[in-house]
Order: C-alpha cells, then structure tokens, then sequence
C-alpha cells in the first residue's frame, strides 16, 4: 500500500509539475512586449544579450549589484541546490555516470551550503523591517518548506540512515513501470512527502522565477531602439483595426 501510494504521488506531481511549468513558459512566451525597455547599460546585439543573460543565471549579476548580502546567500542556496540535485542522479541512473559518482562528496556538502543560504534568506525576510513589511505569508511557507526539504535530507544522512540500494530500486521501478517497495523509514516518508509538495505547487508560485527570467523584457532585448523599431506582433492587427476605424 506504501509503495502504491507514493508511485501514484510522485506520478501525479511529476505530471503537475511538467504541465504546470510548460502552461507558464507557453503564457510568458505568448505574452505582447508593446515597449523596447531593456535595462542599461544594455548589449546592443543579439550575442550580447546571450551573454547577459548567462551572466544572470550563473553568477545574479544584477543582484550582486543591488545588494552584496541578498547576492551571497541566493548564489550559496542556488550552487548548493544544484550540486544536491545532480548528486540524486544516482537514484535515477543505472549504471551511474561516473561525473555523478565523482561528484558524490560535493553535492554532500552542498547540503549544508544550501540550507545555510536558505536561512540567510529567510533572516533577511524577518529581521529586515523594508524586506518584512512586503513579504507574504506565501514567501515564508516557501522557505520553510525547501529547509525542512534539506533538513529532512540531511538527517537521512547523520541522524536516522535509510536503504538508499531500495530507495533507488523504488525509482528505477517508477522510471521502468516495474514498481519496488519503498522502505518504510519515517525521516524518508517525510523528505518523500515535501519533495511531492514542492513539485505541485512549483509551477503556481514564486520558485518559477528562473524561466521567467528569460523571458524578462528588460533582460532580453538589446539597446537597438534607435536602429531598429519594436513591435510586438501579437498587438500589430487590433492596433491597425482601431486606427483603420478612427479614420
């Protein structure tokens, strides 16, 4: 009954969760930019805005120039996250690649680096007074649950182990329709469980912020408004319909 209930969570929210992000990428795509508003100094070329936004998403270089300390404990949860999710290639890949099996003692590491980020964050939202007035009930529940994601992780680990040999054959099973029990252990339901949360509500909340980043109008259009007129296609006919009609 576990096994069969925890396969039936992780298919569903994997299904929410691709649909739900593909739903947000299509609405940001389809989404009129009427104005040329990118932020200066901006690239003047196409290239250059590639270049930009590589720089944002592997460095937040507009965030380390409005503030150093919001910068430093984002990047540390981001590079920490990442590191943590490509060590859990390991459950999903037979045999493991042997970049993930190098990388094994980083991603644990990455951990402590991740839940430390997260905590700098979540202080900032609490003892700043300007960062404390405009943050939402919604902002906190999001911090407290991706921690208590890698707390529960971290005791997995150092406080009460798990078979991770059957955790693995669990998700090999989910992967292959050849489901394999899951082992009972309550520190793994538990980290099982806020993972299944996260992913349904990923795609409706703030956390969806990175694919919405390439679609920034002030992050992905180059500084040509004196070369080259904008027009946002999808408002090109009822613009010309409303003056065909003034006329």
């Amino acid at each position: 009954m576990l096994t069969s209930l925890y396969a039936v969570l992780f298919y569903g929210a994997t299904m929410v969760l691709v649909a739900g992000i593909a739903y947000r990428v299509w609405q940001y795509s389809t989404t009129p930019a009427p104005l040329k508003i990118p932020t200066t100094p901006a690239p003047l070329t196409r290239g250059g805005v590639a270049v930009r936004l590589a720089r944002e998403v592997v460095l937040f270089e507009s965030l380390f120039k409005a503030n150093k300390w919001i910068w430093l404990f984002g990047w540390v949860f981001h590079a920490g996250l990442l590191l943590v999710l490509m060590r859990h290639l390991r459950y999903f890949t037979e045999p493991v690649w042997g970049w993930v099996v190098l990388m094994q003692p980083a991603g644990l590491y990455a951990s402590f680096a991740m839940v430390a980020g997260l905590l700098g964050l979540w202080a900032r939202r609490i003892f700043v007074p300007r960062i404390r007035y405009i943050s939402a009930p919604s902002d906190h529940l999001m911090l407290a649950l991706l921690i208590a994601i890698g707390v529960s992780g971290l005791a997995m680990r150092y406080v009460a182990r798990t078979d991770i040999v059957a955790v693995k054959a669990f998700f090999l099973g989910l992967i292959y329709f050849d489901w394999q029990p899951l082992p009972a252990d309550p520190v793994l339901l538990i980290h099982l469980t806020l993972v299944v949360a996260l992913m349904v509500i990923f795609p409706v909340s703030k956390l969806l912020h990175g694919p919405g980043l390439f679609f920034s109008p002030s992050r992905n259009q180059p500084d040509d408004a004196r070369e080259r007129r904008h027009v946002a296609p999808s408002l090109t006919t009822p613009l010309r319909a409303e003056a065909g009609a003034k006329r």
